[in-house]
């Protein structure tokens, strides 16, 4: 039986000819493994603290001392992921004092919904050496 491909020539069924279909089925299939760490949902790479990250953990400071039940003379941001989602997750690593950090898990709303910052949770007792992981 003999089948016509891409190029409107016929070949046998014992030798298929190669199709355009095959090429762009490939081209889709390595341009979403490409793009698959990029998607919204997955926690991003660690960076550096900046100012507006600092300003973030400023901002929900009280919250944090109201859920530890004391209060922080120290509160550094020092690193951070992000995850894209309704809005951005912020995983902050704080310095808090002496050896101790804490993690904070900070929702900045859309802009259509106000933007506003909430702090959804928080890990007491980190040290510096332990990694931001996503946490709930």
């Amino acid at each position: 039986m003999a089948r016509t491909g891409a190029t409107g020539r016929q070949g046998s069924a014992e030798t298929p000819q190669t199709s355009g279909f095959t090429f762009v089925f490939s081209l889709t299939l390595a341009t979403t493994s490409v793009t698959m760490s990029a998607m919204c949902g997955g926690l991003g790479a660690i960076s550096e603290a900046n100012e507006e990250i600092q300003k973030i953990c400023e901002s929900v400071k009280p919250h944090a001392e109201k859920e530890a039940g004391k209060t922080y003379d120290v509160f550094t941001a020092k690193s951070y992921k992000s995850q894209m989602v309704a809005g951005t997750n912020y995983f902050i690593k704080v310095h808090v004092g002496g050896d101790d950090h804490v993690h904070l898990r900070v929702w900045k709303k859309l802009p259509c919904y106000g933007g506003e910052l909430e702090l959804t949770k928080m890990e007491q007792s980190k040290r510096h050496e332990d990694p931001i992981e996503y946490f709930q």
